[in-house]
């Protein structure tokens, strides 16, 4: 009785936040939506017709709570440590995997400046509530008095902080531990592109034509001691890396938009770059193949390709949407190294995203997903392949409440029979339950 009282008063308080949510959205200017109104926004828009009245404070959350029915096998050889099989895989079981939830705070300091702060408050990989990255927005320079500035900024939006990174289109619509309403999906790609990194970008916006430019330190986290020496490594150093990103996205006519853009980033050395590992929260399939005695599982059904040192990666992506029916593809090149290593490796993935919204103000949505990756990884002497393919939908009962669900499958080729990813496959049902305000 105690327990169902306390999930009877949270869901009253998060209807009270709910209701009151949208007040909040108007004192925030250049902002994108927690709810079903940041579907399909990528870069703010430099459009906003909010006026600045003082200093607020708006406070926003991302809850989901998932359950999933999976169902994993390989074939990989028995490889005994300490007296047990590590390429064994977990027993699976159908059940309610743990909570997430980010608390989302965005302060309108000064007219056309926000600041942006989120939080994990539950994730898959921490235990304790942490900070995923915060950032400074400039739309507007009012500080600086000048009529010069006040014409760039008509175009322009100004980021500085540590913050995620704007490098592809992909970053948009995933899966961000409990913001998992922009994702028709339930998981994010299998090479996953995402990384909070210290630095800033300036994007440029003008009749459809967008350009974006950055430098961040290449790391996850700040560090100033000078890493040591490696041999092989014939840098051994941090250095800054480069984003940039040059499209066009525009409505064409009343029911067609068309998005194209194309991206780079670039980093000559790091110590530790996370490029594609930099997802703190880690992935909407728990444990599939995975050992009971691995120690990092919360990457779960991703690839991570090891480039830590000295990475370059291309990203195209196309968005188009008629009336109700989406298209999102990706098309991915990245090449990197460990420090260890002395050449580079490359992978490539291509993904595709086809989905249809219908029903009054498209609260309902069917789609499918395919998605593969050709890859060399370190230690394996021939290219592996990871396919998948996910088919799922949704229904928006309200646009800060959204239930989806999917069938995934996924199948590992040519890893060697001594790695537990051979042979391997999994599938099964994925549901969740997502709030966002």
């Amino acid at each position: 009785m105690k327990i169902e009282r306390l999930w009877m008063v949270a869901w009253a308080l998060t209807m009270t936040i709910v209701t009151n949510v949208e007040g909040q959205r108007y004192s925030i200017s250049n902002f994108r939506p927690y709810d079903k109104n940041g579907i399909n926004v990528f870069e703010t828009s430099k459009m906003d017709s909010t006026v600045f009245e003082g200093l607020k404070v708006r406070v926003g959350g991302n809850f989901v709570q998932s359950f999933q029915d999976l169902r994993h096998s390989n074939r990989a050889l028995p490889k005994i440590v300490n007296g047990s099989n590590v390429n064994s895989l977990v027993n699976l079981s159908s059940g309610f995997n743990t909570a997430e939830a980010n608390l989302n705070l965005d302060v309108q300091l000064a007219d056309g400046v926000r600041m942006n702060l989120v939080s994990y408050l539950s994730s898959r990989h921490h235990q304790e509530t942490w900070v995923k990255g915060g950032y400074i927005q400039f739309d507007k320079l009012p500080f600086l008095n000048s009529a010069f500035f006040d014409e760039v900024m008509q175009y322009a939006t100004i980021k500085i902080g540590h913050m995620e990174i704007n490098y592809g289109d992909a970053h948009f619509r995933r899966s961000d531990n409990g913001n998992t309403l922009y994702n028709p999906f339930l998981e994010n790609y299998i090479l996953d592109a995402y990384d909070t990194e210290i630095g800033g970008e300036i994007n440029l916006q003008h009749n459809g034509y967008l350009g974006v430019l950055g430098i961040t330190s290449g790391e996850i986290k700040g560090d100033v001691i000078k890493p040591p020496v490696v041999a092989g490594d014939n840098m051994s150093r941090r250095s800054p890396a480069f984003y940039g990103k040059l499209g066009f996205d525009k409505n064409l006519d009343q029911n067609l938009r068309l998005r194209i853009t194309g991206s780079g980033y670039y980093t000559p050395s790091s110590v530790s770059n996370e490029l594609y590992g930099g997802d703190r929260s880690g992935s909407h399939y728990y444990f599939v193949m995975e050992n009971q005695a691995t120690t990092s599982q919360f990457y779960s059904g991703r690839l991570q390709p090891g480039f830590s040192d000295k990475v370059r990666s291309l990203m195209g992506n196309v968005f188009l949407k008629y009336y109700g029916l989406e298209f999102f593809g990706t098309l991915e090149n990245a090449k990197g190294r460990s420090q260890s290593e002395a050449t580079q490796r490359t992978v490539n993935q291509i993904a595709g995203d086809v989905v249809y919204r219908f029903g009054e103000n498209e609260n309902f949505y069917v789609g499918t997903r395919y998605n593969t990756v050709l890859a060399e990884l370190a230690g394996i002497n021939n290219k592996v392949r990871i396919n998948r393919i996910q088919v799922g939908g949704g229904w928006f009962p309200m646009k800060n409440m959204l239930l989806k669900g999917e069938f995934v499958a996924q199948r590992y080729k040519d890893f060697p029979d001594s790695n537990i990813l051979a042979g391997g496959k999994f599938h099964g049902v994925v549901m969740e339950a997502v709030v966002g305000f």
